[in-house]
């Protein structure tokens, strides 16, 4: 096979290698172009490409349908790969999940914006940052005469995925996603803060805002004030409230709640889908034509798991509420555990949007209305505890802010946290305006998300941290 073989040929290459009972090949073709800095100066600029093949294969032994998955790097030996998957499937066991795949002619077909399978794939390239390269270099500048120094990165990335299977699925979709994160720091690196945002091509990305965060935190942080653990009336920024709502949604999985293992689980049985969770009329939904975090309208599975199933390969993914006017409405459903319980199927989609309806207030009108409280930046090391209460820890970093008489008037120490977002969402009091925003511990892996800013009258910080 020729490295340069289009990634619509890798697909057509392996279902027609399939001696199986039914195949889905997937081939995911990446572009990424970044830039990063330290102390006011460029470090280094690179752009990549990438590509990965999977083939899952699906035999009947008799006692059921199996499915085996190989995935390679590169430009793999696609006959090897497919045999190979096949060959896993022959070693296991009939799987738990086991459905007929996903067929257009008896699934409804493409879902919306399925895309242009013969297209060739989307790219990226250093070009991206046409303008945001200028303006970075006049903020090192700039910091230079205040005496700061600016680090961090900004990364575009552009990955086209083509899924075909052997029931006739042919289906492509291009994610593009782009993220910065902007450290501002004094020379002797005793302060630092933190300003983030996520972006689809960098033409919406303003330098100017991003610094002018970045000098105002540096600025409120020039008075330091220690206060003990404790629990704290707390502004939580909305890529602090995005952190903890991934999180929660990652945990939505039916099956778990059905059998007793999460924190949807109902006490004596069943799940709690139709209970009230949030004393705010909050709904958290997900909508992959969400403007601005558009995603794919359908699964790509490489590996089954509570939340999402090989055999769903292709299943559109629609706009669904999660959580809707504080009650809960649905949970992550695939075909094979909702045809055991009766309940539709609901497949995870890759954006997460936390709304209350008619809510116009900013956060800096917030801290304006703050007696006496606490206003983070953002969170990181989050780890879970408990997944019954989905109890969570972690420490706040890059700036906890002391609000009193509505005016930010120093900046305090870190802390570890110990709180379940499920039950922070009962205590919450106050919903600011929903906005595009990065989260700072998931950005890896998750970077489509708008939220508003929550006001938590008692937020627990459980104790000091020595962090910076």
């Amino acid at each position: 096979m020729s490295r340069f073989q289009r990634p619509q040929d890798v697909v057509e290459e392996a279902l027609a290698a399939s001696t199986a009972d039914g195949q889905v090949a997937i081939v995911v073709e990446g572009a990424e172009a970044n830039l990063r800095w330290a102390a006011n100066s460029l470090t280094t600029n690179g752009a990549m490409r990438s590509r990965s093949v999977v083939v899952i294969s699906f035999v009947d032994g008799g006692a059921g349908m199996a499915a085996g998955t190989v995935s390679r790097s590169g430009a793999p030996d696609v006959a090897a790969l497919v045999a190979a998957s096949e060959q896993a499937a022959r070693d296991a066991g009939p799987a738990e999940d086991a459905m007929p795949l996903i067929a257009p002619d008896r699934d409804g077909g493409a879902p919306p914006g399925a895309g242009d399978w013969d297209a060739d794939p989307a790219e990226t390239s250093i070009g991206v940052f046409a303008d945001f390269a200028p303006a970075l270099g006049q903020a090192f500048g700039e910091a230079r005469d205040r005496g700061e120094l600016l680090f961090g990165f900004a990364e575009h990335s552009m990955r086209t995925t083509y899924l075909g299977s052997s029931t006739g699925l042919r289906l492509r979709h291009d994610q593009p996603s782009g993220r910065v994160e902007l450290n501002g720091k004094t020379p002797d690196f005793g302060r630092s803060v933190w300003a983030g945002t996520g972006t689809r091509d960098f033409r919406d990305v303003s330098v100017a805002d991003l610094t002018a965060d970045v000098r105002q935190k540096l600025a409120w942080s020039q008075r330091q004030v220690e206060l003990p653990a404790g629990r704290y009336e707390t502004l939580l920024p909305p890529s602090a409230v995005a952190d903890l709502m991934i999180y929660l949604y990652w945990t939505m999985e039916a099956r778990d709640a059905d059998e007793g293992r999460n924190v949807f689980a109902r006490t004596g049985g069943g799940n709690r889908i139709g209970e009230r969770l949030a004393t705010l009329p909050l709904t958290l939904r997900s909508d992959p034509h969400a403007p601005g975090l558009e995603t794919s309208p359908f699964q790509v599975v490489g590996a089954s798991s509570g939340a999402a199933s090989v055999f769903d390969n292709g299943m559109a993914t629609p706009a669904v509420d999660w959580i809707a006017g504080g009650v809960l409405a649905d949970l992550v459903r695939p075909r094979s555990w909702a045809l055991r319980t009766t309940a539709p199927a609901t497949a995870a989609v890759g954006n997460l949007l936390l709304e209350l309806p008619g809510a116009t207030t900013t956060q800096a009108e917030m801290v304006a209305a703050t007696d006496r409280g606490l206003l983070l930046t953002t969170l990181w090391y989050i780890r879970e505890v408990d997944p019954q209460t989905l109890l969570l820890t972690g420490l706040t970093r890059d700036g906890v802010f002391l609000v009193e008489n509505g005016e930010v008037t120093g900046a305090v120490n870190n802390f570890r946290f110990n709180e379940s977002p499920v039950d922070l969402l009962g205590r919450a009091v106050q919903a600011g305006v929903t906005e595009r925003t990065l989260p700072r511990e998931w950005n890896d892996w998750f970077t489509r998300t708008a939220m508003p800013a929550l006001r938590v009258p008692d937020f627990n910080m459980s104790s000091v941290s020595p962090a910076s």
